[in-house]
């Protein structure tokens, strides 16, 4: 895992931001932005996208992290996430199974609706007992 240093994660957070502004949430007004690093630099933004049949509403982490498998991209170093309020923005179940299957190791930056750093843990420590890709190679 690349140590970022703290203006990247705060650049991370400000892009995160970004990515709410763009959040398509009609239905929670819950408006949540994601911005992931990959390995080769480049920064990948999300919105969470909502649907009137919730069951094919998308979270922001799994949009920008898709934008990035679909352009090749498949390491991480972070993930910046913003939520509403003050309160800290770490990624729902589903976000953080689909982020083990890129690794353990790379970091979830958690962030306000204006950006302001909140804290920061690795993939590993939101998943103690992750569902890896080797479980199904029976390793």
């Amino acid at each position: 895992m690349k140590k970022l240093t703290k203006e990247e994660k705060e650049e991370l957070l400000k892009l995160a931001t970004e990515g709410a502004k763009n959040a398509h949430c009609p239905y929670s007004k819950f408006r949540v932005g994601a911005a992931v690093l990959g390995k080769s630099g480049k920064i990948y933004l999300g919105g969470n996208i909502e649907n009137v049949s919730y069951g094919a509403t998308v979270c922001a982490e799994r949009v920008a992290i898709w934008k990035a498998v679909s352009e090749g991209e498949k390491e991480f170093d972070a993930i910046a996430v913003v939520g509403p309020g003050t309160k800290e923005a770490y990624p729902c179940a589903q976000c953080r199974q689909v982020m083990v299957e890129f690794g353990l190791d790379w970091l979830v930056i958690s962030g306000d609706a204006q950006g302001k750093y909140l804290g920061e843990k690795t993939v590993r420590e939101i998943v103690p007992f992750p569902f890896e890709p080797s479980a199904l190679l029976g390793k």
